[in-house]
């Protein structure tokens, strides 16, 4: 089941149902469960996906343009490809206004800081610097996710937040790394925004 904010956040963005919602990168649908237990129409889509997630990648995506009042992406657009073409093929799925409802990670932010804390929680081998390295080869920066979608949107002003909690570690890890944040010992390496389609 999704962080219980998470599905908070996404319903407080999203038009009321019955609207008919696109999940990017649903994994394995329980956020998109969640939606329809809502009263939403939900396709979810991910390119590992299985029923009643549809297991396709974004850009091959094949549906009416405008079909949509809404799209959900929790952490998934920094491993689209490619991206503006697969962002440019996402704004002609949405009717003009639509929102487009975005949780991210910014690998970005990830800094040593970031990467120690997460490791010792691990107890994988790597240096932070190889994770670091590691994670930059194969996810997008915020900055260029968000310039990508300028393009088709209005994006808003992203909300950062905690993010390291969620990414293989125990969820009550939460509030300690909100405190390190807030002290200044931590990024905020999570962030949220919302984009609305022109």
């Amino acid at each position: 089941m999704p962080e219980p904010d998470v599905v908070a956040y996404v319903r407080a963005a999203l038009p009321a149902p019955p609207a008919r919602v696109l999940e990017v990168g649903a994994g394995d649908g329980t956020l998109a469960a969640a939606l329809r237990h809502a009263g939403y129409d939900v396709v979810a889509i991910d390119p590992a996906g299985s029923p009643p997630v549809l297991p396709v990648v974004l850009q091959d995506y094949d549906a009416p343009p405008r079909s949509f009042d809404a799209a959900v992406a929790i952490v998934s657009l920094h491993h689209v490809t490619p991206l503006g073409r697969s962002l440019r093929h996402l704004a002609g799925l949405l009717r003009r206004g639509a929102r487009l409802v975005v949780d991210e990670f910014d690998g970005w932010a990830y800094d040593e800081a970031a990467a120690q804390w997460w490791l010792s929680h691990t107890g994988e081998d790597m240096t932070p610097g190889d994770m670091i390295a590691g994670l930059r080869e194969h996810v997008h920066p915020l900055t260029a996710i968000r310039e990508a979608l300028t393009a088709w949107f209005d994006v808003g002003l992203p909300v950062p937040g905690a993010y390291l909690y969620r990414w293989k570690l125990d969820p009550a890890l939460r509030g300690e790394e909100e405190a390190l944040i807030a002290s200044g010992t931590l990024p905020a390496t999570g962030a949220r925004f919302v984009a609305v389609r022109r």
